[in-house]
């Protein structure tokens, strides 16, 4: 379907750009005036009803016309739209939310945010674990037909995002920006790839900063546009809590990856499962519980097999928690001098991952 055309477009970047015109009170005046034609000719006493006096004034002043025009100009590139609520490709999903943004601001492949969908969010702080579990049920899932949405952060959103890009269904980056500002900076090689072969998505006008209050709102609009919401590494105090908090709230499934007891960011994934998220350890879990197709899992990187009986035996006495090398000797009954050996070889094979303080922790 064609993009609006600048004049459908105009009246509403004309309302929603107004300073202060919040969505509520926006919806209200739609509803009332029947589009925001009607609104902008709506008398200063009719308005008055609705909204407080400054932004009545603006309204009969014509709306926020300036930065409407900019807005428009940046509509000159092909790979940038914006959906009304009025727009047939608008995400069916945001519209059994309360309160779904009156414009979302796209960059890239529109056609994904009506397509089905999976949340993956997590610490800002991964370990190299959570960022390895979180690419690969990215990938898998994303292979599966779940597009996979996240919010552009550092750690597990980051490696969510690099997982459904390896797979066929994509992703969506959900941002508390404006599209012309990347946040953080440090993912802006991510976030022109996403653009490029996935989408970014912000219901903030051009050149709002990344503001705290704005993330919140983001993280509804992440978990309103999927079917479910997955949850790998989270502290107790992570926001990545929020987001599934909203989903459940809107009714999505709500997933969490377990982790080690004594890591501070499996405790926010236990809480999840003790309220009641369901505790998934493949991709099959997600999908069987979305009622879609499962399939064949490869969930590794193809690491070699231990090279030997030592190696095996040294696999299955390190476990899953950060060990460090005496007490792993202790275990094993080998020496230091062996250990070190076999853990630098299984270290290079990807079953291994080193960590500060001199642990080590299995990770395949």
């Amino acid at each position: 379907m064609p993009s609006p055309s600048p004049t459908d477009l105009e009246p509403w970047l004309r309302l929603t750009l107004i300073p202060g015109l919040g969505n509520s009170a926006l919806r209200r005046l739609l509803t009332e005036f029947g589009s925001p034609d009607g609104v902008l000719a709506a008398g200063r006493s009719a308005l008055d009803r609705y909204v407080d006096a400054a932004a009545a004034a603006a309204i009969t002043a014509g709306g926020n016309q300036e930065d409407a025009a900019k807005t428009l100009a940046w509509l000159a590139d092909p790979a940038n739209r914006i959906l009304t609520l009025a727009d047939a490709d608008y995400p069916q999903q945001l519209l059994e939310l309360p309160d779904p943004p009156p414009l979302l601001y796209v960059k890239g492949r529109h056609e994904l945010l009506n397509r089905p969908a999976l949340a993956i969010v997590g610490s800002r702080n991964a370990t190299a674990q959570g960022i390895v579990n979180a690419e690969e049920f990215a990938r898998t899932l994303s292979d599966a037909g779940l597009t996979i949405i996240s919010g552009l952060a550092l750690g597990i959103d980051a490696a969510a995002h690099r997982g459904g890009l390896a797979g066929a269904a994509s992703t969506i980056a959900v941002v508390g920006t404006g599209l012309d500002i990347i946040y953080p900076a440090r993912n802006r090689d991510l976030a022109h790839d996403i653009a490029a072969r996935g989408a970014l998505v912000s219901e903030f006008p051009l050149g709002t900063p990344a503001l705290g209050s704005n993330f919140p709102r983001r993280n509804r609009v992440i978990s309103g546009l999927t079917r479910g919401c997955l949850v790998v590494e989270a502290a107790l105090q992570s926001g990545s809590l929020i987001t599934a908090r909203l989903a459940n709230e809107q009714g999505r499934e709500v997933f969490a990856l377990p982790g080690s007891i004594h890591s501070p960011l499996a405790k926010g994934c236990h809480r999840l499962i003790k309220q009641g998220a369901k505790l998934v350890d493949d991709a099959n879990d997600i999908l069987e519980e979305l009622r879609l197709p499962t399939i064949a899992l490869a969930m590794s990187s193809g690491a070699g097999a231990p090279p030997d009986a030592q190696a095996e035996k040294l696999l299955e006495h390190l476990g899953f928690d950060p060990c460090d090398l005496d007490t792993l000797c202790a275990r094993s009954g080998l020496g230091a001098d062996t250990a070190n050996a076999w853990l630098l070889q299984l270290e290079l094979q990807g079953l291994v991952q080193t960590l500060p303080g001199g642990r080590y922790q299995r990770v395949r």
